[in-house]
């Protein structure tokens, strides 16, 4: 598990090998990864958009940006949570993924940047 604190929003980060979606021989490895926010502090936000960095293990570079995330733009009360899983195929057997998501402040319309933690994607079979 990977974790950030940005202005009382944690941002937990898990990553998982998908095994049987991967297809190796075709240098396509499939990472599914599982976030969780939690409002830890004591203003409403709302997650606006989403920017992450997904490298490779050669050190290619993909960037996705979108609003946000799975169709979804939620809303979080203070001490609320929000759960949600996704995934991103990479060309090698490791790398990592990092980023960060715009939140607005409801009270104030102010938006700032949440740090996603950085996270490695790993084949552990690559290891044995």
């Amino acid at each position: 598990m990977y974790m950030e604190n940005t202005r009382g929003l944690r941002v937990i980060a898990e990553p998982t090998f998908l095994r049987e979606e991967s297809k190796p021989e075709e240098a396509l490895y499939i990472f599914a990864y599982k976030i969780m926010l939690e409002n830890t502090g004591n203003e409403s936000v709302q997650l606006l958009s989403r920017h992450w960095i997904i490298t490779d293990g050669t050190g290619g570079v993909r960037e996705v940006k979108g609003d946000g995330v799975v169709g979804q733009q939620p809303v979080l009360e203070p001490g609320a949570t929000y759960e949600y899983s996704s995934f991103s195929p990479i060309a090698t057997p490791t790398g990592n993924m990092r980023g960060s998501y715009r939140m607005k402040v409801l009270s104030s319309g102010e938006t700032f940047e949440a740090r996603i933690p950085l996270f490695f994607l790993r084949d552990l079979r690559q290891f044995n």
